[in-house]
């Protein structure tokens, strides 16, 4: 029966593509649907996305080759209404036995029902009506393809079209393209009529967009004249716009050359009925006006308070809140400077970054105190933001640990704490979750659970006891934040209490740049319930107690079904391997392996006091979301413990039995870690575009330790990684994931992803991921998993597969289906393709791109 249900389920998908694969079925008798566009210059194809960006017609889209929307379209009725009542038309009497049986409105309603009607409007709504090609349309962008290849320096092109037919009711447009040789440019002059423009003109030293040999295009012209515009109004020319620079273009006499003069007029002055030009005048700043409490409503009422610092006037409708220097540190338009778009621009990101006001309004008058009229006043408003503001959500989550959670959390902002542009954020925050990873003996859906409390005080200038601008200048936007947190886990894993804290300084060096340096960033990690070890990691549990099987003698190790008790009996038997005190000896296979589940067992058990220093560096050229062609580039370094560590040795402080120094009767953690990450996008035109990421982290323990924590190490899998694997299955090395979490100090990830659109709003992806992990300078002696030579990059595992995406444009939602390509925890010669199937893909969900 199953056999058979499959066979007539396939038989009807078929059946439904072949009566839908008539593509021309809605094209009208002696039209043609469009199926290609052909441009050919100069007897050549091309595939200039910007020449084809012209076409008023475009064919239909296809899926692999396939025109799916269009026989969606196809299959979709265009009168479901009509074809509804010619059945009763078409069948007397019909209706009456039907409104029997049900009742009149309940027919009359079946023909709206989505079986009648609604199938068919989302066939419509999701297909794509045919592309029959319109000469109209065609000529349309045959002009267009003129003007672009004109304005590319082909003065002389000629255009022409054919149309072949390739099938019935199927054609092709090619567009013919005979470009003639290109012109460039050959001298270039200057006529600027204001001598102060002139003079600026000359001394600037950027490099122009126009040169001489350089073929013509017109975006060039349109770059230098927003390249003058900007110089200008960067230089007190307040009145200067684009459209006082024109260019004249001298071909006359001339070979496929083209002379320019650049013309920059004076300026055009409106007076009432009648208009003049003056040369431009570059102007200066008199004043600096900062009103801190604008509003609509209190625009035309008193100013009750007022200050003057550092040349700054500040005004106020109430009593003043803020201290001066919180607001005049973030204006860097000047008294006596010279008035800047940029300067005015970093006025208002700087201010806006604050987090206290609303975006600011910059504006500028005529100084009329000035005989010369060349002075401007800078009017700043600011209209604060409510001082309190409270804010809730409600979050429906998935992570590695947990497979479904829900949550909750509340938070409050307090602006202009101690009168200095501060911001105070206290937020609170409930999980409750499902895993099935966790030990849960009583078999209980939500068996997870998590609280905390976070504080952060964020200052807009950066905090030390000495002065900073010579080093980060306030055009970098420096702040400084200190933060604070505790969380408790309950019932996942060992159960853990967290504590954290830290101060950190961020600046960004430019536009694009951001810096960040953590002075000190403290992490305290309590496990609660260490001695249910073996029932969360039990892959461990397991291999000893296999071991145990074999060489326990102790009968109070076990209980009746001659398994190792947890704790105790795991306990004990570790211990009396590890002294010698049954038949295994360290040069053992199984010796080495208790050693090493033991060694894992500290590690994971052991609480964990980190203090540590980082700083993070970050570049990027994406300019806005919509940019598809950009690099980032991300480096962070950290250490870890050698602060305490100079102190200890200064003090002189007394070791323990292992030789380490401790911090309130704690090993505190010390390391150095460092990462390189690099992001790359190319955008290849109709929203096809090709990802591709890199990453190398390495954590090396020294001095106090001989390993690194576990919430400071390195997993693959997931689905923002190797896709293939789940989170922490992954590695390390080839030693098959032999833990429940397999993590190590050291990991190289690479990712490429095909992205492309398949209908609509979304989007496909075909995707390769390389890495793992690996152990290397700690105390795990598993050989498969350390890190010992070049050799070993033959370890790096392979994933590959195809995703779909579905953009909300605020968020996208992510499927993802990862194959294992190339498995390193197979043998040699057995690792390609082994697994490659569905019984051993992985489905990953993810929110937005993994990069």
């Amino acid at each position: 029966m199953k056999k058979n249900s499959t066979k007539i389920t396939a038989f009807i998908l078929i059946a439904t593509f072949i009566c839908g694969c008539n593509a021309v079925k809605r094209v009208p008798d002696g039209k043609n649907l469009l199926v290609k566009n052909t441009i050919l210059v100069n007897g050549k194809a091309t595939n200039d996305e910007i020449a084809s960006n012209q076409m008023y017609q475009k064919p239909n889209g296809t899926l692999l080759g396939y025109r799916l929307r269009l026989n969606l379209y196809n299959l979709a009725n265009l009168n479901p209404d009509s074809t509804y009542q010619a059945k009763f038309k078409n069948h007397p009497g019909l209706y009456e036995r039907q409104a029997k049986i049900l009742s009149a409105k309940q027919v009359d309603r079946l023909g709206q029902s989505f079986l009648y009607k609604g199938i068919h409007e989302f066939l419509r709504n999701t297909g794509e009506p045919p592309v029959v090609i319109d000469t109209a349309k065609t000529k349309k962008s045959l002009l267009r393809l003129k003007f672009y290849y004109f304005n590319n320096g082909y003065f002389n092109v000629a255009t022409d079209y054919s149309i072949d037919s390739v099938a019935r009711k199927k054609a092709k447009i090619n567009y013919l393209i005979t470009t003639g040789p290109a012109y460039t440019l050959d001298t270039i002059k200057t006529n600027i009529k204001t001598p102060a423009l002139d003079s600026l003109y000359r001394t600037n030293n950027e490099p122009s967009f126009l040169k001489s040999g350089k073929q013509y295009k017109t975006a060039d012209f349109e770059d230098e004249k927003n390249r003058l515009t900007t110089y200008f109004r960067n230089h007190g020319a307040y009145f200067f716009q684009p459209t006082y620079v024109t260019f004249d273009i001298d071909t006359i006499g001339k070979k496929n050359k083209a002379d320019v003069t650049l013309i920059v007029n004076n300026n055009n002055i409106q007076e009432r009925d009648s208009s003049r030009t003056e040369p431009f005048k570059l102007y200066k700043i008199s004043d600096v006006n900062i009103y801190t409490d604008y509003s609509a409503a209190n625009a035309k009422t008193k100013i009750t308070d007022s200050t003057t610092y550092n040349n700054f006037n500040l005004y106020s409708h109430k009593k003043l809140k803020y201290k001066p220097r919180a607001i005049t540190d973030a204006v860097f338009i000047n008294k006596g400077g010279v008035f800047s778009d940029t300067r005015t621009t970093l006025s208002s990101r700087y201010l806006n970054n604050l987090k206290i006001f609303n975006y600011p309004s910059i504006q500028y008058e005529v100084d009329k105190r000035d005989s010369t009229a060349q002075s401007l006043i800078a009017n700043v408003y600011l209209t604060p933001r409510k001082k309190y503001s409270f804010g809730a959500s409600l979050d429906v989550t998935h992570s590695n640990i947990q497979d479904f959670g829900i949550g909750a959390s509340i938070s409050e902002t307090i602006r202009n704490v101690f009168n200095r542009a501060e911001t105070l954020e206290i937020s609170a925050r409930l999980n409750v979750g499902s895993s099935k990873d966790m030990a849960n003996p009583n078999d209980n859906f939500f068996n997870v659970s998590e609280y905390g409390l976070d504080l952060k005080l964020n200052f807009p200038r950066i905090l030390l006891p000495f002065g900073t601008e010579k080093i980060i200048p306030k055009r970098m936007i420096p702040s400084t934040s200190i933060a604070a947190g505790f969380s408790k886990q309950r019932n996942i894993g060992l159960d853990k209490e967290n504590f954290t804290g830290g101060i950190a300084y961020n600046w960004s060096p430019k536009r694009n740049n951001t810096a960040k340096l953590e002075l000190l960033n403290a992490q305290f990690v309590r496990n609660l319930n260490p001695s249910n070890y073996f029932r969360v990691y039990t892959s461990s549990y397991n291999e000893l107690n296999n071991i145990a099987g074999t060489y326990n003698t102790v009968p109070g190790n076990v209980d009746n079904d001659g398994n190792l008790t947890i704790p105790d009996g795991a306990n004990n038997f570790t211990k009396e391997v590890l002294a010698d005190q049954t038949v295994l000896r360290p040069g053992d296979t199984e010796y080495k392996d208790v050693q090493s589940i033991e060694e894992r067992r500290i590690r994971l058990t052991e609480n964990d006091f980190i203090l540590a220093t980082s700083y993070t560096f970050t570049k990027t050229t994406k300019k806005d979301l919509a940019d598809n062609t950009f690099y980032q580039f991300k480096t962070k370094i950290e250490s870890a413990g050698t602060l305490l560590s100079a102190i200890s040795s200064i003090a002189k402080l007394p070791e323990n039995s292992r030789g380490n120094y401790e911090i309130f009767n704690l090993e505190y953690s010390e390391y150095i870690k460092t990462e390189f990450d690099y992001i790359k996008h190319w955008d290849f035109g109709k929203e096809k575009v090709l990802a591709v990421r890199s990453f190398f982290g390495i954590a090396i323990p020294f001095g106090n330790s001989d390993y690194i924590p576990f919430s400071r190490s390195y997993y693959s899998g997931g689905s923002n990684d190797n896709r293939a694997w789940q989170p922490y299955s992954l590695g390390p090395g080839s030693t098959n994931a032999a833990n429940d979490f397999n993590e190590a100090n050291m990991k190289i990830a690479l990712s490429a992803e095909f992205r492309f659109k398949v209908f609509g709003d979304v989007k496909g992806a075909i995707f390769a991921d390389a890495g793992n992990i690996w152990n290397v300078l700690d105390n795990v002696i598993d050989e498969k998993a350390k890190f010992n030579n070049v050799n070993d990059l033959a370890e790096i595992a392979l994933g590959s597969g195809f995703g779909l995406r579905y953009d909300l444009s605020f968020f996208v939602i992510r499927l993802d289906l990862g194959f294992k390509t190339y498995n390193p925890a197979h043998e040699k010669g057995d690792r390609w393709f082994k697994e490659y199937n569905f019984g051993h893909s992985v489905l990953n969900f993810g929110i937005n791109y993994p990069f």
